[in-house]
């Protein structure tokens, strides 16, 4: 309760002061994300989004990686050496030149916290003239695409303290940052010797706001204009607001359950396959979260490769669910929940409010299981505890939304899930067979069909269980004109907007 009340004052504090932002110029952006601090490791995905640090390597919108502060990159022939070109003339929002020398820096520092290079093989960094080279230990043909996820942004060096902790957000971006009161705000303005297009609104400003229905009752007053991550009943009412836009993209995201496959309960494939088939995906997707459709395998159609035509589909069928569980030993007790050998079939589903469909689909997953005889005992906290329960083998259930674009090419958040330590992804769960296709995959020596070949093994043995291919969806003021989304969700688009004539 007293965290509830905190976020609460909280944010109308942010409120009153969004609106007087708004009189002042200022664009107004409010997301559920807290500022965890100046860490690039913890809270970068904010400083990218909001324009004020930038990658050696971006993304389009359909997933293709494009030139960063990096123009350009080679690999030599064994696969070993990479030579990224740094763009010429771009400078840090303290004054300073990006160099070589200073890429090499933010790198090191990247790969030595918690994150996707620190698994890499990379043997070595090193400063040319103008460029920058990276040597392997094996082959890494998705190499560019962790360069582009928001961990390995680039910071001048006077944003580090000695151990290489961050103490300050001094990017390359369009916006830089003016005012940061972590965990809640910051302000931000355009960079007068930004390398590229200047933004077209000067000031911009983040509030983290922990509760849905202020975000959304921040965009209703237009006391923000630009507002990410909406609950259904939201999108709804917004949507009759003639001063509100509202957006809705599919984006390469996924909710799904995260399964503790050594937990006694679940260890089988059989009775993992029995929890899918009791949800039912498409009244899940239409009625709770109003999205066109559920998920009826891991990867959604918009990744290409991996999304794989040929599966059976994931069915709804509670009858065939109690079946498989009958065959298991499993009893129903004089309660309709489910035992074997004096255990129920009691299970914890920890989910967490950040993004506001998941409690919901909570309560949901709550009915569907009881109807085959599960019991789910739901814990709403902090999304930290997702992790924490995968590394201390405490976490049953987590309901979650992966995102399978943070790194651009898939292939880095599979292997991370499925083959490496990533306590996101796969908890008790190996398979020879897909860490070989995925190692194959990353060294870029996969022949046509692996992706789909590994999809297959994961709908086979669901390691993780699908619920819903991931709509996007956020409100703008029609103060606003240029807004987008992003289906990578790596830039806000901030420096593409402009104020409405």
């Amino acid at each position: 309760m007293k965290h509830f009340l905190i976020s609460t004052v909280a944010a109308i504090g942010l409120l009153a002061g969004a609106g007087m932002a708004q009189a002042d110029g200022t664009l107004n952006v409010a997301a559920q994300f807290e500022i965890q601090g100046p860490e690039p490791s913890t809270s970068g995905y904010i400083f990218t989004r909001m324009g004020i640090s930038e990658t050696l390597v971006n993304a389009d919108a359909d997933g293709q990686l494009t030139p960063g502060l990096a123009t350009g990159w080679s690999v030599s022939d064994d696969g070993l050496t990479w030579d990224f070109a740094l763009r010429e003339g771009v400078t840090f929002h303290d004054g300073t030149p990006m160099t070589a020398d200073t890429v090499v820096n933010a790198l090191e520092i990247a790969r030595g916290k918690p994150g996707q290079l620190t698994d890499l093989p990379i043997t070595r960094i090193a400063a040319g003239n103008g460029t920058v080279t990276l040597t392997l230990s094996e082959p890494l043909a998705a190499l560019p695409a962790f360069l582009a996820e928001f961990r390995s942004q680039i910071l001048a060096p006077s944003s580090y303290a000695a151990d290489g902790t961050g103490t300050q957000i001094i990017g390359t971006g369009p916006y830089r940052i003016t005012a940061m009161e972590p965990p809640l705000s910051l302000d931000a303005t355009a960079f007068a010797e930004y390398w590229g297009d200047a933004p077209q609104i000067t000031d911009v400003s983040y509030s983290g706001v922990s509760r849905v229905e202020t975000r959304a009752l921040m965009a209703e007053s237009g006391d923000a204009d630009f507002v990410f991550g909406l609950d259904p009943a939201s999108v709804s009412r917004l949507s009759m607001l003639d001063q509100v836009e509202v957006l809705s993209v599919a984006i390469p995201r996924t909710l799904l359950l995260k399964v503790n496959a050594g937990h006694p309960a679940l260890s089988e494939p059989e009775a993992r396959r029995a929890l899918s088939l009791g949800i039912d995906r498409e009244g899940t997707a239409t009625a709770v979260l109003r999205y066109p459709e559920g998920a009826d395998q891991l990867f959604p159609p918009s990744i290409a490769g991996w999304h794989n035509d040929d599966l059976e589909p994931l069915a709804y069928d509670p009858a065939q669910a109690q079946k498989i569980l009958t065959g298991l030993g499993w009893e129903t007790g004089g309660d309709g929940i489910l035992t074997r050998n004096g255990e129920r079939f009691a299970l914890t589903l920890t989910t967490y409010p950040d993004r506001p469909e998941l409690p919901l689909v909570a309560a949901v997953l709550e009915q569907q299981f009881r109807a085959i005889g599960v019991e789910l005992t739901i814990n709403t906290t902090n999304s930290s505890e997702i992790p924490a329960g995968h590394q201390d083998g405490s976490l049953d259930l987590g309901l979650i939304a992966r995102n399978f674009s943070l790194i651009p090419d898939p292939i880095g958040t599979v292997l991370s899930d499925y083959v490496g330590n990533g306590d996101w992804g796969a908890m008790n769960w190996q398979n020879e067979d897909f860490a070989t296709l995925a190692r194959g995959i990353a060294r870029g020596e996969d022949d046509e069909g692996d992706r789909a070949k590994a999809a297959a093994i994961l709908q086979d043995e669901l390691p993780v269980i699908p619920v819903a291919w991931y709509q996007q969806t956020l409100a703008v003021s029609d103060r606003v004109e240029g807004a987008t989304i992003d289906p990578f969700e790596r830039s806000f688009g901030l420096q593409d907007m402009r104020w409405a004539e």
